[in-house]
């Protein structure tokens, strides 16, 4: 079984209600009335949905709100069998993502979440863990802010030596605005986990445009990781381990978004894993190139399925067939 912690919450998009305009509406009018469409998400909770999709036991560790946002985060999981048990319930808010797009489909981001639910996970509301849990996945800002961040720390640090850590920094700057504590959040957190999975956006963020990915990749590695993976888009995706280096294409696809792309990815690359009978640290060191190469396929094509999708849909196992 997996435990997915992180973020759950809700991106809200905003779209000004325009009415057909008669002589008496003027411009400014327009702005009286907005149109709100909410999606549930975070990447954590996509990594969780994604998983369960692709037939994987996993539960989710996450401080969940009491209001109704949250009663709606619960039934989404759920619904998509996503066990909860785990997550303690605040009474606090539900973090809210606004996204507006201008004139130009540029979108522009505004975060509501001091003080919110999935914030406030603390290291004595950790659970225990029993034998069933065979591996860990933690990500994006619920690493970055506090106190979550110091509590799912604290998890890894207590089990890395008992299952495999998986982990996909997903930088938000519009949560965690400081770049520098990112950088040192993800080589603590890189140096911990078993699995490092990031986009090279994040690594130029995080590092410069000039990064060296491969001495990156390296360097995580001598610190204790057993295989890091880096994802570029369109333009394929790279792994390094103990063996050696192994490369991949992305599938051409009709893209209609990329959201939830990076975490279907990562969910792909862990069910993979664990239907080969490769979910634990030894394992991920002695892939040799093939195993490497199917690993990526086929997390390559589970996003791809996404992308080809509007939202952060992620494919279910019957989508993706086997080579």
């Amino acid at each position: 079984m997996f435990l997915v912690c992180g973020e759950a919450l809700f991106d809200v998009f905003i779209a000004s209600e325009r009415p057909q305009e008669t002589s008496s509406t003027s411009p400014q009018d327009t702005d009286h009335a907005l149109h709100l469409d909410a999606r549930a998400g975070g990447s954590p909770f996509n990594v969780a949905v994604g998983l369960a999709r692709l037939g994987q036991p996993v539960a989710f560790l996450s401080g969940l709100a009491r209001d109704m946002l949250g009663e709606r985060l619960v039934r989404t999981l759920r619904r998509e069998d996503v066990d909860t048990r785990l997550c303690p319930l605040f009474d606090a808010p539900t973090t809210l993502g606004m996204v507006e797009l201008d004139a130009a489909g540029v979108p522009r981001y505004a975060f509501y979440g001091n003080g919110a639910a999935d914030r406030l996970l603390t290291t004595d509301q950790l659970p225990a863990l029993d034998a069933g849990f065979r591996a860990i996945h933690i990500g994006s800002y619920a690493t970055a802010v506090e106190p979550v961040a110091s509590a799912l720390e604290a998890l890894v640090r207590r089990e890395r030596d008992r299952r495999l850590i998986a982990y996909d920094p997903n930088i938000r700057l519009n949560v965690e605005p400081s770049v520098a504590r990112w950088r040192e959040r993800v080589d603590t957190l890189a140096g911990l986990a078993h699995l490092v999975k990031i986009s090279d956006e994040d690594l130029h963020l995080l590092y410069g445009a000039g990064v060296d990915e491969a001495a990156c990749a390296g360097r995580w590695l001598e610190a204790g990781c057993r295989l890091v993976v880096v994802t570029r888009g369109a333009k394929g995706a790279s792994a390094w381990n103990a063996r050696g280096r192994m490369d991949v294409a992305a599938p051409t696809v009709a893209t209609v978004d990329t959201v939830g792309a990076g975490d279907t990815f990562q969910a792909a690359m862990l069910a993979h894993l664990a239907e080969s009978d490769r979910l634990a640290p030894a394992a991920l060191a002695a892939l040799d190139g093939d195993a490497l190469a199917r690993l990526l396929d086929f997390a390559a094509r589970a996003a791809a399925i996404t992308c080809s999708r509007r939202g952060a849909d992620m494919p279910r196992r019957s989508e993706i067939a086997d080579v």
